[in-house]
Parts: C-alpha cells; sequence; structure tokens
C-alpha cells in the first residue's frame, strides 16, 4: 500500500525525515479492524513527530497522520477515534495514563489501509464527505472539548480565540459561533483575519490588540506568543484554556493577576470518543462544515507538508488516497 511515513527525525529540518512510498499491507490483530483510508487530515502533531517529539526513533519507520474517515471491508463508512487507551480503562479516554493517539504507537492514518480497535470507530454521517469527516478527529474534537467540557459555556458568554489560522482555532470560531457564542478572534494578518471573519467571528483584532471589554473564555494554543495578552483579557473569574503551544511553552504565569482575579487554568487535549459523538451530531444540526484549505493526492503528500512547515494554511490540508 501506498503511505507517508516518519522515516528519521531531525529538530532543524523535520521535512528531511519525510518519506512516500510503499509499506507492507497492515495486519488486523483480534478486535480490531481495517480502514480503506478515502481521506485524511494533517495535524501539527505530524511535523512534531518528524521533530522528535512525542515520537521515539525506535518505532520508526512509523506511518504518520492521526485522522481518517473510510470505508471497513464490510463497506461501512466510518469515522475513525484517533485516541487508543487501555481497553480496560473506565471513563474518561483523555485520562488513561496508557493512552496513545495513532502514529506515536501505532501505524497512522497517511496511508491506503489503517488499522484501529473497533471501539474507535463511529459511523460517518451521511451529509458529511470523507474529506470534512476526516478533518474531525484531531483539531475540532480538540476545539469541541475545549469550549463544550473544559469552559462549559452557555450562549451570550463572550470567547476569545487566540489565532486565526489553526486548525484548532478555525474549528473553535466556526462551533462557538453556532452555539450561540459571541466570538473575538485574533490574528497576526490581514488575510488570516479577514478569514476568521467569513468563518463566524463577531469580532478580530490584530495579535496583542487591548480589547473593548473583558471576555468569559479563551481558547489558547498558541503559548509563549499570547500567554500574556489571554491573561489579561480575562473577566474576573474568567477561564482560558490551553491546548497547546506552538510558539514555546515557556510564558510567565502571571500569577498575582491568576489568583487576585480568580482565574481558572485549565489544560485540554484532544477528547473521548463520546465527545466526537456529540460533535458530529452537533454538525449535522447545525450544518456546520469544516473549512477545508486544500485537497492533496496522498502521493504529493509532501506539499501538504511544507505548507504546513511554512504556516501557509487556513482550515484544514486533507491527503486522499
Amino acid at each position: 500500500m501506498l503511505a507517508v511515513t516518519c522515516a528519521s527525525q531531525s529538530a532543524d529540518d523535520p521535512l528531511a525525515g519525510l518519506t512516500v512510498g510503499e509499506r507492507p499491507d497492515p495486519e488486523v490483530p483480534d478486535g480490531w479492524v481495517r480502514v480503506h483510508v478515502r481521506a485524511a487530515s494533517l495535524n501539527h502533531h505530524d511535523l512534531w513527530s518528524l521533530r522528535g517529539v512525542g515520537l521515539p526513533a525506535d518505532r520508526l519507520p512509523m506511518v504518520l497522520g492521526c485522522d481518517a474517515a473510510g470505508t471497513t471491508d464490510e463497506g461501512d463508512e466510518v469515522v475513525v477515534h484517533a485516541l487508543v487507551g487501555d481497553p480496560d480503562w473506565a471513563g474518561d479516554e483523555t485520562l488513561d495514563p496508557a493512552r496513545t493517539i495513532l502514529s506515536e504507537l501505532h501505524q497512522g492514518t497517511f496511508a491506503e489501509q489503517v488499522v484501529v480497535p473497533r471501539r474507535n470507530l463511529l459511523p460517518k454521517p451521511a451529509d458529511l464527505s470523507f474529506e470534512q469527516a476526516a478533518c474531525l478527529p484531531t483539531a475540532w474534537l480538540t476545539a469541541y472539548r475545549m469550549l463544550f467540557t473544559a469552559a462549559g459555556v452557555k450562549p451570550g458568554d463572550r470567547v476569545l480565540v487566540q489565532g486565526a489560522g489553526g486548525g484548532v482555532s478555525t474549528a473553535a470560531i466556526a462551533l462557538a459561533r453556532a452555539a450561540g457564542l459571541v466570538v473575538w478572534v485574533t490574528g497576526r494578518d490581514e488575510d488570516r483575519r479577514q478569514r476568521a471573519g467569513e468563518l463566524g467571528a463577531h469580532e478580530v483584532f490584530e495579535s496583542g490588540a487591548r480589547l473593548p471589554t473583558r471576555v468569559d473564555v479563551v481558547l489558547e494554543t498558541v503559548g509563549k506568543a499570547t500567554w500574556s495578552h489571554s491573561m489579561k483579557s480575562l473577566r474576573p473569574g474568567g477561564t482560558l484554556v490551553v491546548s497547546g503551544a506552538t510558539t514555546g511553552a515557556d510564558p510567565s504565569a502571571d500569577l498575582n493577576r491568576l489568583f487576585f482575579l480568580q482565574l481558572r487554568v485549565l489544560g485540554s487535549t484532544m477528547g473521548t470518543r463520546d465527545e466526537l459523538s456529540g460533535l458530529l451530531s452537533m454538525l449535522a444540526a447545525t450544518g456546520v462544515r469544516p473549512p477545508i484549505d486544500d485537497v492533496i493526492p496522498l502521493a504529493e503528500a509532501r506539499r501538504g507538508f511544507e505548507r504546513m512547515n511554512a504556516g501557509n494554511v487556513v482550515g484544514k490540508l486533507v491527503l486522499t488516497p
């Protein structure tokens, strides 16, 4: 089968270890299912793997990719939940100490076939294309959990989304608007800010700009570059939800502001199978669809990685075998 693999790793030149070529078809363990991939989407996690973060070198070569939608051997159309945990774990899968996501321990989705535990499959809604469904299990699920599980937002709340271009950020804008929230967004360039407005943001600001008023919730995926602004943007008692740090994870904690204004700072990672089911139901009910920047043949995957590495993406990049 054709597959995109991490053959070697380099923090300075991550794409040097990216290979596209033939790999053996995967074997199917008991309790697992083969999925014939119809579409898979890129995430920053794939670049981190090529940089050597979260993927030990002794597991190489590793097929990259977390997200996919496709068909089983029986012809069922499915969406793949990317988080694989201990089958005996009860409760929130994201808290399982043994959890991993596809392409960390088990081969990933950037291939013509992927095998996953049967419990990791959800039916693909008929009104979602394979390309749209493949965008959901990481970035969109992360945004869904940040908003509705971690922050516990309610209609009318004011939410600030830091960063207008990333997959989680664009998902958060669309989901927050559909849920009846007041959505504010920051972006570092005019094109991204304009795109955020098209996605549903009520107001869009330059990065670091002083806001007209403080917000109830800030969604933070950028890290060091925006942390101070995120803390200063919250109303007393507000909530900051963090799911990433693309500019580095070394911000000032701003502890005086934290305790004096009684702020809440919450970490959030991925999402559960039930939350993915809730996300699929929400999209069916609202008509919201993930914005797709480009659909690229799997054989040309390097082009997608180059664009993501350059930060030249708004929405999702999708690979199709």
